[in-house]
Protein backbone atom coordinates (compact mmCIF):
# COMPACT_ATOMS: atom_id res chain seq x y z
CA UNK A 1 0.00 0.00 0.00
CA UNK A 2 1.56 3.30 -0.74
CA UNK A 3 -0.13 7.22 0.39
CA UNK A 4 -0.46 9.35 -2.33
CA UNK A 5 -0.97 12.95 -2.02
CA UNK A 6 -2.71 15.22 -5.34
CA UNK A 7 -0.49 18.58 -6.60
CA UNK A 8 -1.41 20.97 -8.95
CA UNK A 9 1.36 21.32 -11.84
CA UNK A 10 2.44 24.99 -11.41
CA UNK A 11 5.32 24.84 -14.00
CA UNK A 12 6.25 22.33 -15.95
CA UNK A 13 10.17 22.87 -15.98
CA UNK A 14 10.94 19.89 -18.69
CA UNK A 15 9.74 16.55 -20.06
CA UNK A 16 10.69 15.18 -16.90
CA UNK A 17 10.12 17.35 -14.07
CA UNK A 18 7.37 19.81 -12.90
CA UNK A 19 6.76 22.00 -9.69
CA UNK A 20 3.60 21.55 -8.21
CA UNK A 21 1.50 22.61 -5.48
CA UNK A 22 -0.95 22.20 -2.39
CA UNK A 23 -2.21 24.16 0.28
CA UNK A 24 0.76 26.87 -0.21
CA UNK A 25 3.33 24.22 -0.40
CA UNK A 26 5.27 23.78 -3.62
CA UNK A 27 7.48 21.39 -4.54
CA UNK A 28 9.43 19.54 -7.78
CA UNK A 29 7.93 16.18 -8.70
CA UNK A 30 9.20 13.88 -11.03
CA UNK A 31 7.08 12.95 -14.07
CA UNK A 32 8.74 9.50 -15.06
CA UNK A 33 6.20 7.25 -14.27
CA UNK A 34 3.33 8.73 -15.64
CA UNK A 35 2.33 7.68 -19.07
CA UNK A 36 0.82 10.82 -20.25
CA UNK A 37 2.41 14.76 -20.51
CA UNK A 38 0.99 16.76 -17.86
CA UNK A 39 0.52 20.71 -18.39
CA UNK A 40 0.48 24.10 -15.88
CA UNK A 41 -3.54 23.09 -13.84
CA UNK A 42 -3.11 19.89 -14.46
CA UNK A 43 -3.86 17.22 -10.58
CA UNK A 44 -1.76 14.62 -10.59
CA UNK A 45 -1.46 12.31 -7.46
CA UNK A 46 2.32 12.14 -5.90
CA UNK A 47 4.28 9.23 -3.84
CA UNK A 48 7.79 10.32 -2.51
CA UNK A 49 8.09 12.93 -4.97
CA UNK A 50 6.92 10.68 -8.12
CA UNK A 51 3.53 11.85 -10.13
CA UNK A 52 1.87 8.51 -10.32
CA UNK A 53 -1.65 9.49 -12.09
CA UNK A 54 -3.51 12.37 -12.95
CA UNK A 55 -6.31 13.41 -11.13
CA UNK A 56 -9.57 15.45 -12.43
CA UNK A 57 -10.34 18.66 -10.21
CA UNK A 58 -13.12 16.36 -8.90
CA UNK A 59 -10.60 13.79 -8.21
CA UNK A 60 -7.92 16.01 -6.34
CA UNK A 61 -10.76 17.58 -4.29
CA UNK A 62 -12.42 14.97 -2.69
CA UNK A 63 -9.07 13.31 -2.41
CA UNK A 64 -8.12 16.59 -0.46
CA UNK A 65 -11.31 16.30 1.69
CA UNK A 66 -10.55 12.83 2.36
CA UNK A 67 -7.36 13.82 3.93
CA UNK A 68 -8.36 17.24 5.49
CA UNK A 69 -10.68 14.69 7.73
CA UNK A 70 -7.96 11.86 8.48
CA UNK A 71 -6.00 14.51 9.54
CA UNK A 72 -9.04 16.49 11.65
CA UNK A 73 -9.87 13.00 13.46
CA UNK A 74 -6.25 11.89 14.33
CA UNK A 75 -5.19 15.27 15.14
CA UNK A 76 -8.52 16.53 16.90
CA UNK A 77 -6.48 20.06 18.35
CA UNK A 78 -5.38 20.94 14.30
CA UNK A 79 -7.52 23.35 12.51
Amino acid sequence: MCLAYPYKIVEVKDEWTAVAEVQGVKTEVALHLLPEKVKEGDWVLVHVGFAIKKLSEEEAQESLRYWDEILRLTQPNVE
